[in-house]
This record gives C-alpha cells, structure tokens and sequence, in this order.
C-alpha cells in the first residue's frame, strides 16, 4: 500500500544516501532531485552566525530551490551544521583538513544542527530545527590517522569528518539525540507535519 496521498510526487532536494534511506525506510515513495545552489555563498551573503539559522537558510534554500521548477510537489530540503562552542564546521577539503577537525573535536561535545524544510509553490510551509549532542572521544594521532585510513574518501563527505552510520561511531563515547537528526533529516516533526496535512496514509 503506498502511504503517499498527494497527486504529485514527494521531492527530497538532496542527493544524500543516509537522507533517502530515511525517507526509503519510512515507507514513502519520493524523487531525489539535487538543489543548484551554492551554500556557502548564501551562508556568506547572510551574515547569520547563528549555527541553527544557517542550517535552516540552507535547508530552506535547498527547498525552494527545486520546488520552483516542481511547483506543484511538495519538496524537502535538508541541512547540517557542526558547531564546537562558537566555532562553525563545514565538509573538510581533504584528509589534512579532516585530521585538523578531528584533533579539535577529541575529548569534546560538540553540538549537530539538523534543519528540515518543506517548499510547495516555492514558498516554505514547514521547518525545523532538531540538535544532537555529541562527545568524541580523546584519541591519539595514530587512532586518529587510523581512522582516516580506513574511512578513506567518505571524511571529505559530512561535516565533522565523520559518517555516523559507518565507521564514525568509532569516535564516540557519547552521543545525545535521535538518530534522525545525527543523520540529517529529523524526520518525526516532519512526518508529523505531513500527517497534519494528510499526505501520509498513516
């Protein structure tokens, strides 16, 4: 039985193996359509600081983004910010910059900013914004170059330099937050929202 009750199809504006296997995992049938936006020019032009606000700009952006050429669809656009006290993270360019990540985050919690907005007709109709805590554990340089030699690419993929349905739960000793949101969709007040609106057959 498909859950989805809408006439146009769910649009996820993302590319994100963990987000789609989320929503895949939930039982809705969606179309996974990337967002032609540049991030951090928009972080740049907004002058927010605030690591929750600019999680939730660029999910917003992202929704926007595609629903103005999917008018009718209802379009999910998600974002992730990393922040140790002040100090924001993005993706690392590289092993080095990941390595300069992780000896940052060693022995401290820092705090995940996981951000979901709904775009239907361009306009935002729904958003949230749902924040994990996570404490890394102290690691040395060889644990830590270890690491980093066996996630390979995948640091240079999510901010923190870490994946935490894979080899980043390595990292930790502790972790506060749903799942949902450490992976990046905090998708209970989105369902929440789409059972508000009677797009979900459940």
């Amino acid at each position: 039985m498909a859950l989805w009750r809408a006439k146009s199809p769910l649009i996820l504006a993302s590319q994100s193996s963990a987000r789609k296997l989320l929503l895949a995992n939930a039982g809705l049938e969606f179309k996974a359509i990337t967002a032609d936006i540049d991030e951090r020019e928009i972080q740049a032009a907004s002058k927010l600081s605030n690591p929750r606000e600019i999680a939730l700009l660029l999910a917003s952006e992202k929704a926007k983004a595609v629903s103005a050429h999917h008018p009718e669809s209802y379009v999910i656009g998600a974002d992730q910010t990393l922040a140790l006290g002040e100090r924001l993270f993005n993706k690392p360019a590289g092993r080095a910059q990941a390595m300069a990540q992780l000896r940052e985050l060693a022995g401290k919690s820092h705090a995940l900013n996981s951000a979901v907005a709904v775009a239907r007709d361009g306009n935002i109709v729904f958003e949230d914004v749902s924040v994990a805590h996570m404490t890394m554990r102290q690691m040395s340089e060889a644990e830590l170059q270890t690491y980093l030699d066996a996630a390979g690419d995948a640091v240079t993929t999510s901010v923190g330099a870490y994946q935490l349905e894979s080899l980043g739960i390595h990292l930790f000793e502790r972790i506060e937050g749903d799942h949902f949101t450490i992976l990046g969709l905090p998708l209970l007040p989105l369902l929440a929202f789409l059972r508000h609106e009677r797009l979900v057959a459940v």
